[in-house]
């Protein structure tokens, strides 16, 4: 580990982002026109990207992975939830210096998209099938709610489309530079303190706007949330935009819409636009924002294209305006913040429905969900009665609909499982994206090393009796899938060096991040010591370090992250 004695650096926190040049022609097509300024704004220029479901259908499928077009194999086929996954046997040192032709297998990450996260028996037993017959028993749940699938040939898509969408599942947007799949409440409908379901707006949405050529050009990728929950369990303060229930002391309840937030490499936060939004006007506000995006995003750099560069230069208050003038037509009523009521968000355990049933929320091991798993899933829901399942924006499935004589019988099956209802802090709140393992862009492996931190966290912390989750969260490469400065410590990939002088897999360290989803008053992004890394191998040994000391300096009640903002740099190294 490489340790600092210079102050930390804070992560942005949303006031202000370097976004594009000012006077430059950023792309904006209502500003600008529409000439595309690089190559993937010529090849969605080109034609309707969607369109490549045709030629994988009838052209790829047939002749095999070197009849792919390149412009498809690289950009359209993302629409349909496919990319080239890494080719086995090639370390983190050599991503930054290969071409993406020489990282990839001719197999694919294939994403099934699943809005709001909900299952039925059927669909589970779907996924399960698909994992055993295609795609060698693989399967993660994601932080968006999505199930991902690996070693996927581009033979068998056909047939897996048909699978899915037999049983109302599809990929359609499920990557790209188009609306992505819509985090819903995983207890939307079911939650006894539930403010409204939010479940109407969503498939309103999906119904009317998802797979419409029309939106399937946004300068970037686009992420939406809703939730109806107070305790705001969609991470609604990093999509770029969310509506949060709230009651409206003259209208009702109703939703906060929040907008431009997002991590990567420059995080930024979502801001209120202050506007209260009615339940029947969702979709349409929805639209408006997001062709907003279609329209004045920045589309010349890729890595300023996203909707928080445009708030950035904008504001909350010309945001408004605009989307007020020019995309309704009509001014939108002031309304109050909607705020966390504190509660924890993943649904972790057993809780009682409004109608008297119950959910029970599990932990797998850091999402993963083979085949075995979903199938043992899909048996349990029939032997229990159920037909409804929901993945959690953090990595954790849900059972609805138990009835309270069955409640035993369905605790202890979600355990014969490997699926935990009171999982330990760590297995509770640790999460990874793909890591090394199939991700092209990735540097150091994250699934298993996360798999092996909680197993050893568990034993060396047992003492401690830790009584929350505390949020550990371990990223491939600095693009932050797995919401690296939003956790107590967050682990973002890179090679670093260990004390023998040798480049070796390890991390860099952010301290102190947390959202309302997380049971924080406040959203905030995690504190970096200038210099911190740690290298995989004594991964554990910093973690058990830095929780100990937290453990023996904290005041009564003092969160881990509210310790973190204090501590001197010394106690964080």
């Amino acid at each position: 580990m490489t340790q600092a004695t210079t102050t930390p650096t804070p992560e942005h926190t949303g006031a202000r982002t370097r976004g594009p040049r000012a006077g430059t022609n950023n792309g904006q097509w209502l500003v600008n026109g529409r000439e595309p300024l690089n190559a993937n704004e010529v090849f969605k220029a080109e034609s309707d990207v969607l369109e490549v479901r045709t030629r994988i259908i009838e052209t790829y499928a047939k002749q095999g992975f070197d009849s792919i077009d390149g412009n498809d194999l690289h950009g359209r086929f993302r629409w349909w939830g496919l990319y080239t996954q890494r080719k086995p046997g090639i370390d983190g040192g050599r991503t930054a210096q290969l071409e993406p032709h020489e990282l990839e297998d001719s197999y694919f990450m294939m994403r099934v998209r699943l809005d709001g996260g909900a299952l039925t028996h059927a669909q589970v037993q779907t996924l399960a099938e698909i994992s055993r017959d295609h795609a060698r028993g693989t399967g993660d749940i994601t932080d968006r709610q999505n199930l991902q699938y690996h070693w996927i040939q581009i033979e068998d898509v056909p047939t897996i489309w048909n699978k899915l969408e037999a049983v109302g599942m599809r990929t359609v947007e499920a990557c790209g530079d188009c609306p992505r799949v819509i985090l819903g409440s995983p207890v939307a409908g079911v939650a006894a303190d539930e403010l409204i379901d939010p479940s109407p707006a969503i498939d309103e949405i999906l119904r009317t706007y998802i797979g419409d050529p029309e939106l399937a050009n946004l300068p970037r990728k686009f992420k939406s949330a809703i939730t109806g929950h107070p305790s705001h369990d969609v991470v609604h303060e990093i999509n770029d935009v969310s509506f949060v229930a709230v009651e409206h002391p003259e209208f009702g309840i109703g939703y906060d819409l929040w907008v431009g937030g997002a991590l990567s490499t420059t995080p930024r936060l979502a801001e209120r636009l202050g506007v209260f939004v009615r339940p029947d006007e969702v979709a349409e506000v929805w639209y408006g924002v997001t062709r907003i995006f279609r329209d004045y995003g920045y589309r010349r750099l890729r890595n300023k294209a996203r909707l928080k560069f445009l708030l950035n230069d904008w504001g909350t208050e010309k945001f408004r305006q605009v989307l007020q003038d020019e995309y309704l037509q009509r001014a939108l009523p002031d309304g109050p913040e909607a705020r966390p009521n504190g509660a924890a968000s993943d649904h972790i355990g057993v809780h009682t429905q409004k109608d008297g049933n119950h959910y029970v929320g599990a932990a797998p091991t850091v999402g993963r969900m083979g085949a075995d798993t979903l199938q043992g899933i899909a048996d349990l829901m029939a032997t229990l009665g159920t037909d409804r399942a929901r993945f959690t924006p953090h990595q954790k499935l849900l059972l609805l609909d138990i009835t309270p004589e069955r409640l035993d019988e369905a605790v202890a099956g979600l355990e014969a499982l490997g699926l935990q209802t009171r999982p330990s802090a760590f297995r509770r709140g640790t999460m990874a994206c793909t890591g090394i393992e199939f991700c092209k862009l990735a540097i150091v492996d994250t699934k298993d090393t996360a798999t092996e931190a909680v197993k050893v966290l568990d034993e060396r912390l047992a003492d401690l009796e830790l009584s929350e989750a505390l949020t550990l969260h371990l990223n491939g490469c600095p693009n932050s899938c797995a919401r690296i400065q939003t956790a107590d410590i967050g682990l973002k990939g890179q090679l670093v060096m260990d004390d023998a002088g040798q480049q070796v897999p390890g991390f860099q360290v952010h301290l102190g991040g947390g959202l309302a989803t997380h049971g924080r008053p406040e959203a905030g992004l995690g504190r970096t010591v200038r210099g911190l890394k740690v290298t995989a191998d004594n991964l554990t040994d910093y973690v058990e370090r830095v929780v100990r000391r937290w453990h023996g300096e904290r005041t009564d009640g003092e969160t881990f992250a509210a310790w973190v903002h204090r501590a001197e740099d010394e106690a964080l190294v």
